[in-house]
Parts: C-alpha cells; sequence; structure tokens
C-alpha cells in the first residue's frame, strides 16, 4: 500500500517572537516492510537549522524561529509504501542498548495503580501475554477524545479510567516494563477508514520478544499495526517521540492549529 501524507503545524502569536526553537519529528523511518519514497518539510516564519538522527535513530529537524514573526508554519509531506508485516519490526537496530527501553519514566512508573491493574489483567511476559496485556487496557480504561490533559502518566490515566491513544501507550509501556519486557512508544500516522483529515498523530507501542523483535500493540484500536499504520518516531515516551517540542522568547496568546491528511495513493 502507498500512503501521500501531509501534516501541517501552526503556531501563531499576538506579539512578535523574540528567539525560539523547535525540535520537529515528522520525517517517517525507512524501515523492515516501511519504505520512504520521498519526503519534505516547508517552513515559513523560520529557519531549518539543522537535521540529524537522535539515538532512538528518529529524524530530527532543528528549526528556529525568524526574529520578530508572529507565526511559525511546517508543513510536512510526502510518500510513504508500505508492505504487511503482522505489526512485527522486527531485531533491534542500533547502538542504543536493549536495557535502556526498561526504564522508567515519569510518564510510565509502575506506582500502585498500575501495578494493580497488572495484577487484575494477570498478563505474562511473552507474546499471548502481552495481547492479552493490551486488550486488558483497553477495556479497563475508556477511548474518549479530550478525556486527557497532555501532560498524564500512566498513573494518571489509570486511576481517570480513560484516556487518549497516547496514554493507552504509556500504561502499556508501564506494565510491560514492570514484567521484564523492554517497551518503547510509537508515534505516527495511520490512515482512517472512513475520513482523510485528522487534527492528531497517532501513537502505540512496541515491545521486544526474543524470537520475534520489536513487535507492535495499538491499544486504542485493540489489534497490531498493520499497512495502515506510518512509523515516525520511537522513545521512552511521548516526551521523545513528539512531533513538535521547543521553547521560545517573547510572543503571547499563542494559537496551535494542526492539520494532518492521510489517504492511499
Amino acid at each position: 500500500m502507498r500512503l501521500k501524507i501531509e501534516h501541517e503545524t501552526v503556531y501563531t502569536f499576538a506579539t512578535p517572537i523574540n528567539y525560539g526553537l523547535q525540535q520537529v519529528r515528522k520525517t517517517p523511518k525507512s524501515v523492515r516492510f516501511q519504505n520512504v519514497l520521498h519526503w519534505e518539510t516547508l517552513v515559513e516564519g523560520g529557519v531549518k537549522e539543522v537535521s540529524f538522527e537522535d539515538h532512538h535513530r528518529n529524524v530530527v529537524e532543528l528549526l528556529s524561529f525568524v526574529p520578530g514573526t508572529f507565526s511559525l508554519s511546517v508543513t510536512s509531506r510526502g510518500e510513504v509504501e508500505l508492505s504487511n508485516d503482522s505489526g512485527i519490526v522486527g531485531p533491534h537496530i542500533g547502538s542504543t542498548p536493549l536495557w535502556l527501553y526498561q526504564r522508567e519514566t515519569p510518564r510510565t512508573q509502575a506506582k500502585a495503580g498500575v501495578r494493580a491493574l497488572l495484577r487484575d489483567i494477570g498478563a505474562g511476559a511473552d507474546l499471548t501475554g502481552l495481547h492479552d496485556l493490551s486488550a486488558g487496557i483497553r477495556d479497563r480504561i475508556a477511548f474518549e477524545v479530550g478525556a486527557s490533559d497532555p501532560g498524564w502518566s500512566a498513573e494518571d490515566a489509570v486511576e481517570a479510567g480513560r484516556g487518549v491513544c497516547q496514554d493507552h501507550t504509556h500504561v502499556f509501556i508501564a506494565c510491560a516494563r514492570r514484567l521484564g519486557v523492554p517497551a518503547r512508544y510509537v508515534s505516527g500516522y495511520l490512515m482512517l477508514d472512513q475520513q482523510t483529515a485528522q487534527d492528531a498523530m497517532h501513537a502505540w507501542a512496541e515491545a521486544y520478544i526474543d524470537g520475534l523483535g520489536w513487535v507492535g500493540f495499538d491499544v486504542a484500536n485493540g489489534q497490531s499495526p498493520d499497512t495502515r499504520y506510518v512509523r515516525v518516531a520511537t522513545g521512552l515516551d511521548y516526551t521523545e517521540a513528539a512531533p513538535v517540542s521547543g521553547l521560545y522568547a517573547g510572543g503571547s496568546a499563542e494559537s496551535l492549529t494542526v492539520r494532518i491528511d492521510v489517504a492511499q495513493q
């Protein structure tokens, strides 16, 4: 399957920006079963300073604001060709050690609520057990658009009993690491069945299973990723895989709009 993707992020301000830097992670990875045919990033109101690959093998573009600008627009677009991998990404690649993906972060700590949920589900550390874990989390944490705060941790989502794909992913990662399984956060694009326009990227988890390598689990949709999923960035949690992050000085009354279009080509 070939997907055409366009992702526009626009920041606007009531007063001009004096200085600012943004890290952008919107470029898909060419990996097993996923081939990036072409990709470009267009910037208005800013300058692309440098592009590099981080320790998770994410493509990161560093942008600076043009001093005095009232807006920054970042449009990333291209085409990606995918074949079915049944959710299996494969062997661990790169210099980052696997043990790093067993380390807790503030968003993925297995506190009392997470530990209780894991005991209640009774999942194991093998492939079947992790599918059971995914299903158990989905049953206990309702998917509800706008129900959570972007800064929520796994524990926050468990206590609330609701959340979005980001929250489902953090809970799965926290539980998997508690079981001794390396796990990571994935940020990417998902082609929806009924529409092409979206207002946010999707999130799912990957766990490392001996004999298979990295395997994907989309808790929010109750399935493993298929040819509708485009992997963009990975990390220990959302913080390291966020599509845009950074800082700025000056400016006021910030407004953010996001437009994503994913369609079969």
